[in-house]
């Protein structure tokens, strides 16, 4: 079944250098899909990388007792944004291959045009033969009405001779120009039947490998939307195996306070005393420099000390670290007037 071989004649004889070009944009329209497809690829890229900005947002969302449901939204947009890189990466891979055919491609169209030059000369030829054949023909008709003109006009018999055998000679020019353009024409028509054959098994050929990387490209598609179908399947079964009971225990074992309740508390009559002996026990210990605590424990190993003693004891404590102080402080480069008394006031 011929399609190429008998659809690109016409009298231009311009059927080669269509089919020739076309052979040459099998070349732009593998480089267009691949831009296509590259920018395809950055478009998943892109939603990959967003998702998984998405899911670092969703991972600070821990408040509250939605906090668990917040782990779902994480888990899907994890699995959403590998879903699409894995899109990129069969992507990029597709258009390697598709740069592969290309220069494959190119090569082919190489041989092809070393192959079909035969055929580019015949067409000039053909065509070449076809405008002299009209330039004869235009040239014959005008010699011959020129003669035919003379006899009518009743022209001197010589000049009817002259004009006769002009015309005899645009005729044997035209006749010449017929069968060199016969001659051309049949060397076209054969070599122009080839080149058509061999166009089309390009083209074929080219069809036949573009359908291959679309359908590798719409397989690539296709798979990343199951996989997504699937990730959206698995957040829908996860939401509904989290009852809000669940949300509501864990929190309450995560971020519980504790069990125990507030004790009961009764009614005490007053004790004199316990209410005495309260302060005593409560009494914060004065401030204790080195050596009062030996003097307080032989104090303690002689017996409890009444109320009177407790206050001699805090009055000598009191006069002892005075004095310490009084003598540190010539040391420290003080002067003794800042203060408002001295020891002998004391």
């Amino acid at each position: 079944m011929q399609h190429f071989g008998s659809n690109f004649w016409g009298e231009k004889n311009n059927g080669f250098d269509v089919l020739y070009h076309n052979m040459k944009h099998g070349q732009i329209s593998v480089k267009e899909l691949a831009d296509f497809v590259r920018e395809r690829a950055l478009i998943e890229e892109s939603y990959s990388k967003s998702m998984s900005k998405l899911s670092k947002m969703v991972t600070s969302s821990s408040l509250g007792t939605f906090a668990p449901m917040w782990e779902v939204f994480r888990t899907s947009a994890d699995k959403l944004a590998l879903c699409h890189f894995e899109l990129v990466r069969k992507l990029h891979d597709l258009i390697k291959e598709m740069n592969r055919f290309n220069e494959e491609q190119i090569k082919m169209h190489r041989k092809t045009k070393e192959e079909v030059s035969g055929t580019l000369e015949a067409v000039q030829n053909v065509q070449s033969s076809v405008q002299l054949l009209q330039k004869c023909k235009d040239n014959y008709h005008s010699k011959w009405l020129e003669w035919d003109r003379l006899k009518k006009d009743g022209t001197s018999q010589k000049e009817i001779d002259k004009a006769e055998h002009k015309s005899k000679k645009a005729a044997e020019s035209y006749k010449a120009s017929i069968e060199k353009y016969r001659t051309a024409r049949s060397d076209y028509q054969q070599k122009m039947a080839e080149a058509a054959q061999k166009f089309q098994q390009v083209e074929e050929v080219h069809l036949r490998h573009m359908k291959g990387l679309i359908k590798s490209y719409s397989h690539s598609i296709e798979d990343t939307h199951v996989q997504v179908g699937q990730v959206h399947e698995e957040f829908k079964q996860n939401v509904e195996n989290i009852r809000v009971h669940d949300l509501i225990q864990k929190y309450a074992l995560t971020k519980g306070t504790g069990k125990e309740k507030p004790g009961r508390i009764e009614f005490e009559e007053c004790n004199p005393e316990v209410v005495l002996e309260a302060p005593k026990k409560s009494k914060r210990k004065s401030f204790v420099i080195p050596g009062l605590g030996k003097r307080e424990k032989d104090t303690d190993s002689t017996g409890s000390p009444d109320a009177d003693s407790i206050v001699s004891i805090d009055t000598l404590s009191l006069l002892a670290q005075l004095d310490a102080f009084l003598v540190l402080l010539p040391s420290l480069g003080l002067w003794l007037n800042v203060l408002p008394f001295t020891n002998a006031d004391v």
